[in-house]
């Protein structure tokens, strides 16, 4: 099942994707929420429910429809680097013994379509492409075994990063660097879990204006979904609608030679398999 949510005359709705366009899931049956973020909260009966709505429900011509992202504000966005065995390398940096993890803000989130903005403060933005996986059921201390019981499903990311920022400043700006406006788009749409499959098998790819410029498989993860869902949760407590970008293969432009690094006027495509195209134009900034 494919999940959206889509910008309406009254404001941020949720609706399903069926060959012949999009089903409204409130107008279709109204006890379901308005938002993907409050049905993911009750769980896999709402996601059911949500199914057979879209099956029977009245469907609208997806044209000129803007997307939002499918979670348009998570609480919480939460990012892996070094996840990849090859992008660990080609980055000169040690296989690590446990996941490097950093956040960025909600203002960060852009939708399918949405602009990156190069903000004027850096002129090194690179690209990565990353399997973004989506917190259904929150919970705290949630084991391993039953980690994936959590996710809800999966969506195409872009983790947009300053390498000026994020390595060139006092200390290594990680934060700062990964989360400027623009810097997390995602979508086009949410592929629910039981879809989606086994997400450690996943072709990945970035193109720039056409380029491929990565070419992947989530097979190369370091810690799975599962894994990190469970390690998170250790921390914080994870809620429905938080999102975890789980890193990016190799090829990204800081570690060509000479680099690439995005610039007005370029599209940015992240691919996924099960999960379909993610498209963002580049942009000057302000």
């Amino acid at each position: 099942m494919k999940l959206l949510t889509y910008q309406s005359d009254t404001g941020p709705r949720s609706a399903g994707v069926r060959d012949d366009g999009y089903v409204d899931l409130n107008r279709t049956d109204e006890s379901l929420p308005l938002s993907l973020k409050a049905l993911l909260g009750r769980g896999p009966e709402a996601l059911q429910q949500a199914a057979a709505a879209i099956e029977r429900g009245e469907a609208f011509d997806a044209e000129g429809v803007r997307l939002l992202a499918p979670i348009p504000h998570p609480e919480k966005v939460i990012c892996i680097g070094l996840n990849y065995v090859d992008h660990a390398k080609e980055s000169g940096s040690p296989i690590p013994d446990e996941p490097v993890t950093f956040c960025k803000f909600p203002t960060a989130v852009r939708a399918h379509e949405d602009p990156i903005e190069l903000p004027p403060a850096s002129d090194q933005v690179d690209y990565e492409a990353e399997l973004v996986a989506v917190i259904g059921l929150g919970g705290k201390n949630i084991p391993e075994s039953s980690a994936l019981e959590h996710v809800a499903g999966y969506t195409c990311g872009h983790d947009v990063s300053a390498r000026d920022w994020q390595k060139g400043k006092p200390g290594g700006q990680w934060l700062l660097g990964k989360t400027f406006d623009s810097f997390a788009p995602m979508g086009p749409h949410l592929v629910t879990a039981d879809e989606v499959g086994d997400a450690g098998a996943l072709r990945i790819q970035f193109r720039l204006n056409g380029q491929t410029m990565q070419d992947s498989s989530t097979s190369q993860l370091i810690f799975p979904v599962a894994q990190l869902v469970a390690y998170l949760s250790r921390v914080v407590t994870l809620r429905p609608g938080d999102v975890i970008f789980t890193g990016t293969p190799p090829g990204v432009g800081a570690a060509r030679t000479p680099p690439v690094f995005l610039q007005p006027g370029d599209v940015a495509e992240v691919q996924i398999e099960k999960l379909g195209v993610l498209r963002n134009p580049v942009v000057a900034g302000k």
